[in-house]
């Protein structure tokens, strides 16, 4: 079998064993790898509580991992939220990736829970369950020194441990597997990290087309203006975004108050980058080289943090934004929720925190004492708490980024169209409706969005199976990776096989969030969107949601689905009828 190993490695905390078995070939086919096989294997626990023992932790690579396949060493991360409730994945770049595939497994499948804290140890010849006591309250930067002989390491942080509902799970070249709390699912099991190492590689049924597939999508990368232009992520990564966001007049601001932080240039990729003599970084083995560093190898913050941190929380302060990111990367903690989470209690207490509060409150969350007990419930549960539902600017319990949805109607039905709740990344439609030159004004219009996202959904579905990043599609496309993988395993794979395959990955996921209470009711943005003006300015005007113009295209949205009006599944034998 090319691209694939053929096996799953089961490991039960509980009782301390572990087992390699082999996987059927057809699910490998049907499903991929990372996010859809993830899901795939996710069949028979969807409906355990999140802290469940029983729940799994999945760590999924994809087919293209192993080879030089380019942005193809990722992983994806699966099991279902304590934030949101919703069945989830997250993938993350790093050497994690390969080194698992290099160990001879496609799935690491995670259950149980230890009697004490520990550290699972993998190579291609032995499972090793190690005591962590001594690193258990430790941060992700002392984890890693402490494991990094041991190959690449997947840990969590004190928020992990403490079950933050939005704690992360961070690699160590400094990557994360960055939202919906898989990392207090981690943390619930009593596991402080993973290490992986191996040797072996990933063999490739034809060089020649692989050879010509890897040179069309590089050919792609270069002359897209969004990769590699005078303003693209690799030159500036995706803080450049900034100053875009704030010309589109789209910049959520004070807790989606506003859409326009005159101070948004502070924290612009180009100021970053000036400021800190930004250098570039990126995933192992990666072209694009997205991310960037400081002159000390710190991970500098990407856009939805600077956003989220600044204009979301009214700071200017370029130095507390980035020292907020730090914390969040050391103590292991997604910085969109955390974010909008303070700036959600900010708008419930009358004041945003100011610049110099923000680091002592990250570190009261990630330790849950104090004020942190409360914020570490994620800004849903808080704003119930505090009597005010409706200032948890979320979808399902998922905090919106960093694009406010009155300025791209798109993106706002692609926020709640989303199984794994208020996310841009399932559907994507941002080069569509924002990157796009002159400025698109069918952002501003429903027609045709329910089409758009479908397809959109199914294709990312795709692209998160293989796994690949996001930011390569700015310039390739599924036929150029549907060669890549034909190339690789010897099976034909067109574009319309790849999205079909996402489609199956995408309603088999809202199937399982359906059996587990979600309808549609679920599907709607907060009340604010629909009653409120954005901040207008420069010629644009920012109009409140029409509610119901948004409504039908939901209900296209669910007829294109195969759904009936609730959003809900006729066919009670759906999942039977899947491979």
């Amino acid at each position: 079998m090319n691209g694939w190993n053929g096996i799953i490695l089961r490991v039960d905390l509980t009782t301390g064993t572990a087992l390699r078995e082999e996987l059927p070939p057809t699910i490998l086919e049907e499903y991929l790898g990372g996010r859809g096989l993830g899901i795939r294997l996710m069949r028979d626990t969807y409906q355990l509580d999140p802290f469940d023992p029983l729940m799994p932790l999945i760590f999924a690579g994809g087919p293209l991992c192993g080879t030089p396949a380019p942005t193809s060493a990722r992983i994806s991360v699966v099991s279902r939220s304590p934030l949101t409730g919703t069945i989830y994945d997250c993938s993350a770049g790093g050497r994690f990736a390969w080194r698992l595939k290099a160990a001879g497994v496609d799935a690491l499948f995670i259950t149980g829970k230890s009697p004490r804290p520990v550290v699972l140890a993998i190579t291609a010849d032995s499972v090793e369950l190690l005591d962590a006591g001594l690193l258990w309250g430790s941060d992700i930067p002392t984890t890693v020194a402490a494991l990094k002989e041991r190959g690449s390491v997947a840990a969590i942080g004190p928020a992990g441990e403490n079950g933050v509902l939005f704690a992360n799970i961070m690699m160590g070249e400094g990557n994360s597997v960055g939202r919906g709390g898989l990392g207090a699912v981690m943390g619930s099991k009593n596991l402080k990290a993973v290490t992986v190492q191996g040797q072996g590689t990933t063999a490739i049924a034809d060089p020649v087309l692989f050879e010509t597939a890897r040179q069309n999508i590089m050919r792609l990368f270069k002359a897209s203006p969004v990769i590699f232009g005078p303003l693209g992520i690799a030159e500036f990564g995706t803080p450049v975004l900034v100053d875009l966001m704030a010309q589109r007049r789209m910049a959520p601001t004070e807790n989606f108050r506003k859409t326009f932080f005159e101070h948004s240039a502070n924290y612009s990729g180009p100021t970053i980058k000036d400021a800190c003599g930004a250098k570039k970084d990126g995933c192992y083995g990666c072209p694009i080289q997205c991310k960037k560093s400081s002159a000390a190898g710190k991970a500098l913050p990407e856009y939805e943090t600077v956003s989220h941190f600044g204009a979301l929380n009214n700071v200017a302060s370029l130095r507390a934004i980035i020292a907020a990111n730090d914390l969040c990367n050391e103590l292991g903690m997604d910085t969109i929720t955390a974010a909008a989470t303070l700036s959600a209690w900010g708008e419930i207490k009358g004041s945003f925190p100011a610049a110099d509060e923000i680091s002592g409150l990250l570190v009261d969350i990630a330790l849950r004492r104090g004020d942190g007990e409360l914020l570490a419930l994620g800004s849903r549960r808080l704003a119930e708490t505090l009597g005010h539902p409706e200032l948890s600017m979320s979808v399902k319990s998922l905090e919106l980024p960093a694009y406010d949805p009155r300025g791209a109607y798109g993106m706002a039905l692609a926020y709640c169209t989303s199984n794994r709740g208020g996310c841009h990344l399932r559907a994507y439609p941002i080069s569509h409706e924002i990157l796009r030159k002159p400025v698109p004004t069918d952002r501003f219009s429903f027609s045709g969005k329910a089409r758009i996202i479908n397809i959109a959904e199914d294709t990312n579905a795709a692209v998160d199976s293989l796994v690949a990043c996001k930011f390569a599609f700015f310039g390739a496309s599924l036929e150029e990776y549907a060669e890549l993988l034909t190339a690789i395993t010897g099976t034909a794979y067109s574009p319309q096989r790849l999205k079909e395959i996402g489609r199956r990955i995408v309603l088999t996921e809202r199937f399982y969030n359906c059996a587990n209470g979600f309808a549609r009711s679920d599907d709607i943005l907060p009340e604010r969107f629909f009653s409120e003006a954005g901040s207008s300015g420069d010629g644009i005007d920012i109009h409140p949601i029409d509610r119901v113009r948004f409504e039908e295209e939901l209900d296209k949205y669910y007829r294109i689905r195969g759904l009936n009006g609730n959003g809900r599944f006729d066919d009670g034998a759906f999942l039977e009828k899947q491979p």
